[in-house]
């Protein structure tokens, strides 16, 4: 964290919340805790009156797919309702902000058979949690349109890394493995993902609000691509240390829902024309993640056993 910063941190401490995430800069004196929720106005106003707010990063979002298909008013309330309230006290504010990075997905562009996906290509959302951010993106545009808030939009492929909750599909995957249970995967569509770690992420955004134009909007992601299963097989030979043949009998087929995207290919050339590069291995960063869950099996200890069953990729 950048010693000439002041941060100051609004989080709602909801379910996919640990108060370990952040013990390594709680003493910090240019790091403050708020716990609120960003559709609080009052609170969200109150911030921006009392404080002189240079850069926000507006990573606040509902995201697990399968439960936005069960509770989709929830998601419309953080992911939308938040973001008005957000945006419009950044435009209120006295002290004019710098920067209003929104961070958005992938997947408000739909999935993909073959296309790769460019910053200009149509958005065609196909689930509840998708369809909010693209409302939300809708949103942030138009503060820059009518009243030149200097925003800047990030499209980012699948985040993975140390300290994830256990709903997306790395950690719920090695969590079972821990538990000694079968790595479960929904269906037996074709699905991939490209992971994108963690470092790599924050230093794109970090160079997005450093050299990125005000109003456009960056994809962030990787080249790498995996299958799912093929994921599972990964990770159960890293923890179960069992030869090839025999990774198979760890992995459970499930039912899985009806529609789901099978691909997010984006490109990322305009990231890339600012300078930004990955910097960690596909290899070397699922090592770090295996290595830190196997160190901290404790981490997540109060998850109940139904959420370790829902795969969100």
């Amino acid at each position: 964290m950048n010693p000439e910063w002041r941060i100051i941190n609004l989080d709602n401490l909801d379910y996919c919340y640990s108060p370990r995430s952040l013990e390594s800069i709680q003493g910090r004196k240019n790091y403050t805790f708020i716990q609120g929720d960003v559709c609080n106005s009052q609170l969200i106003n109150h911030i921006f009156c009392t404080e002189n707010i240079d850069i926000i990063f507006h990573l606040a979002a509902k995201t697990h797919v399968e439960s936005s298909f069960q509770s989709p008013s929830g998601f419309q309330r953080v992911n939308v309702d938040g973001t008005r309230v957000l945006v419009d006290a950044a435009h209120r504010s006295r002290h004019r902000p710098k920067r209003f990075i929104y961070v958005s997905t992938d997947e408000v562009y739909g999935g993909s058979l073959g296309d790769v996906f460019h910053e200009s290509s149509p958005l065609r959302p196909t689930n509840p949690y998708a369809a909010t951010k693209v409302a939300a993106e809708c949103l942030v545009r138009s503060y820059w349109d009518k009243y030149q808030l200097p925003i800047i939009i990030t499209r980012s492929n699948n985040v993975y890394g140390p300290r994830q909750y256990t709903e997306k599909v790395i950690p719920r995957f090695l969590t079972l493995l821990q538990k000694n249970k079968k790595c479960t995967v929904q269906g037996t569509l074709p699905i991939s993902r490209h992971f994108l770690f963690v470092s790599d992420a924050v230093q794109a955004f970090l160079l997005v609000l450093e050299k990125g134009t005000v109003g456009e909007i960056y994809n962030v992601g990787t080249s790498f691509e995996i299958p799912i299963t093929q994921l599972a097989q990964e990770l159960v030979r890293m923890v179960k240390n069992v030869p090839e043949a025999e990774t198979n009998d760890w992995i459970e087929f499930v039912p899985g829902r009806q529609r789901v995207d099978l691909r997010y290919p984006i490109s990322c050339e305009k990231l890339q024309q600012l300078g930004w590069r990955e910097e960690v291995s596909w290899a070397e960063g699922i090592r770090r993640t295996v290595q830190w869950y196997q160190d901290n099996p404790d981490f997540w200890s109060d998850v109940s056993e139904d959420q370790t069953k829902q795969q969100e990729v």
